[in-house]
């Protein structure tokens, strides 16, 4: 008899370091073969919460970063410390990043996360603003989504609304799950009915986050 599938809905925001963090973590939950990963973008960073990267903020960002190395190993890099948080001007925006992520639902929805990965390694590695739509552009079209690209460069009302839609369903699941911020996983148990697993699970042990993971389903 087939195992019934786990739906793992991913609470995040594209600029969250720690969402960075759990990047491996969710490629791993994606490649068991009786989990499905959905992508909720709660918006943390957009709109109301986007800030203009001044230098007090970039260098409370610097010493997370750092702690988050240490703690998980994901690189932030020297470029990203001179280009993104010591660039003049910039924004701490993630509302482009999660348009474009909506763009790539409605085009090539299985890619999203591979997507997600590719600007925050653009970001965190490389040192390019994923708050910047000519960037990210950049980034789609080289993983051969042009469409989700065309998308974002001329976006429709219907785009904007679809983005809308999902920061609004997100954030209803974190209320009714009583989440505090992001990363997290609201999975779907028997009936329907959504359990959270905390962000912490995601930087842990591979076979204690499945185990988290697959006790909530039940």
């Amino acid at each position: 008899m087939t195992t019934p599938s786990i739906t793992v809905t991913y609470l995040f925001d594209p600029l969250c370091g720690w969402c960075y963090a759990a990047a491996p973590a969710l490629n791993y939950l994606q490649g068991v073969e009786v989990i499905e990963v959905a992508l909720a973008p709660t918006g943390l960073f957009a709109g109301a919460g986007a800030r203009p990267m001044d230098a007090q903020f970039a260098a409370c960002a610097w010493a997370n970063d750092q702690r988050i190395q240490q703690l998980t190993g994901q690189l932030f890099t020297q470029a990203y410390r001179d280009h993104i948080l010591g660039a003049a001007n910039r924004r701490f925006d993630s509302g482009p990043a999660t348009l474009a992520l909506t763009a790539v639902a409605q085009t090539a929805p299985d890619r999203e996360l591979e997507a997600l990965h590719a600007l925050q390694h653009a970001r965190y590695v490389e040192g390019r603003d994923n708050a910047d739509p000519v960037v990210i552009a950049d980034v789609l079209n080289s993983l051969g989504l042009q469409a989700a690209a065309a998308r974002l460069r001329e976006p429709s009302d219907a785009l904007r609304v679809a983005l809308l839609e999902r920061v609004a369903a997100a954030r209803v699941t974190m209320q009714l799950l009583g989440a505090q911020g992001v990363p997290q996983l609201a999975v779907a148990g028997q009936g329907g009915a959504l359990r959270l697993v905390g962000g912490d699970a995601l930087l842990g042990p591979r076979d204690a986050l499945l185990a988290r993971v697959q006790a909530a389903a039940v």
